[in-house]
């Protein structure tokens, strides 16, 4: 991750606002920014987590809100998927929905990922997290089985239910890999309770490659 992370950085310039991502690659992102801001770059970030958050603080790097920020120039993020056409599978980390808020935001999205999770089609090899209210778990559970996904609900390390940073479950649904992710996005969408879904579609402006033996660079077809 840490070639991955330097690439990264190279796009980053003094006086930045930056979205900041969640799970290991954002990490390491942050950790090596937190280096530069050391340094003396001067950057401010908004970050997708509490985890993200409290890292971030640690290393000395500057924080706002989605609340005082009109938008940032970089996003940068992990993700647990991507397909030759950048369409991405995230939330495996548990902040879906603060990435999307956050991306969203961003001038540009960069995603940084390993070899290992670059897939022909999105379920491939990670299910479709779904971030839903608490009230409505069982109901979508039975729907997304009608749709013919396997839905089981996330469960924190200690065995009870997962809660995101904003209260809500997640429901890891399994589907056989997608022909038409878009399609089964609106879906899931329609179906009351649901606030999001980890499938970011047509979101990504560059992917960051990373290896031992070089960085490679991927835009939308």
């Amino acid at each position: 991750m840490e070639q991955v992370a330097q690439a990264a950085l190279e796009l980053v310039t003094d006086g930045m606002q930056l979205g900041l991502g969640t799970g290991r690659a954002a990490e390491a992102f942050i950790r090596a920014l937190g280096a530069r801001v050391q340094g003396g770059l001067r950057v401010r970030g908004v970050a997708t987590s509490v985890r993200s958050e409290e890292l971030a603080r640690s290393l000395g790097i500057e924080l706002g809100t989605v609340a005082d920020t009109a938008s940032l120039d970089v996003a940068f993020d992990g993700a647990d998927e991507v397909t030759p056409a950048l369409d991405l599978m995230k939330g495996l980390g548990g902040a879906l929905l603060r990435e999307r808020v956050v991306a969203a935001l961003a001038r540009r999205f960069v995603v940084l990922v390993t070899p290992d999770k670059l897939v022909a089609s999105l379920c491939t090899r990670a299910p479709v997290p779904i971030e839903i209210v608490p009230f409505a778990v069982e109901p979508v559970r039975r729907s997304l089985a009608a749709l013919g996904a396997e839905p089981p609900v996330r469960l924190a390390p200690d065995g009870a239910p997962y809660r995101t940073d904003n209260g809500n479950a997640i429901v890891d649904a399994r589907f056989a890999p997608l022909a038409d992710p878009a399609a089964t996005d609106a879906k899931i969408r329609r179906l009351p309770g649901v606030v999001d879904t980890g499938m970011f579609l047509g979101m990504a402006d560059l992917v960051l490659v990373g290896s031992e033996a070089a960085v490679l660079r991927l835009t939308r077809p």
